[in-house]
């Protein structure tokens, strides 16, 4: 395949750039004179209803969360797979067994900083333990905090993420 390369010929006398600043001028006083669509965001947050609203997307993929069975503990297993397919490597998952042979997580933690959110050890998952959820707003003040070890992880109760809608053929 080859490169297709556009000469452009220098002009030959001077140039006035009045006419381009001009319509450079022109288009800032448009805009000034728009409405303006700024939203002032930790206080005014949108909402679903109105229009242009600034709505997460459903496949968003935020903030951990690992769901709990009927009796509040948590659904993993310890199979380890999700250590073994994230390509951050941010999953420490240390696994333990108790006296009737039941697999369960001693150390399940999440390193938020390393993770990129590609959504694979909610894929992997064979009990549909760990989500990726919708949930955005994880401002820390020590860096420690990002650590999300099991009991922070069951205790999060925002939306868990859509992945892959099986109605949405094409993925958009």
């Amino acid at each position: 395949m080859a490169i297709g390369v556009k000469v452009m010929k220098r002009p030959e006398r001077e140039m006035s750039y009045v006419r381009a600043a001009l319509k450079g001028m022109a288009l800032t006083f448009k805009h000034m004179l728009q409405p303006k669509v700024t939203m002032q965001y930790p206080e005014e947050r949108s909402t679903a209803d109105e229009r242009g609203s600034y709505a997460v997307a459903p496949r968003w993929r935020g903030t951990h969360r690992m769901l709990a069975d009927e009796q509040g503990r948590s659904k993993c297993v310890a199979c380890g797979l999700c250590p073994q397919i994230c390509p951050a490597n941010c999953i420490k998952l240390v696994p333990g067994e108790d006296e009737e042979g039941n697999r369960y997580p001693l150390i399940y933690e999440i390193d938020e900083f390393r993770c990129v959110f590609c959504g694979y050890c909610q894929e992997v998952c064979p009990e549909e333990a760990i989500h990726v959820g919708v949930h955005f707003e994880n401002a820390e003040y020590s860096r420690d905090r990002f650590v999300y070890d099991l009991e922070r992880l069951t205790s999060q109760t925002h939306q868990v993420s859509s992945l892959w809608d099986p109605a949405d053929v094409r993925g958009q």
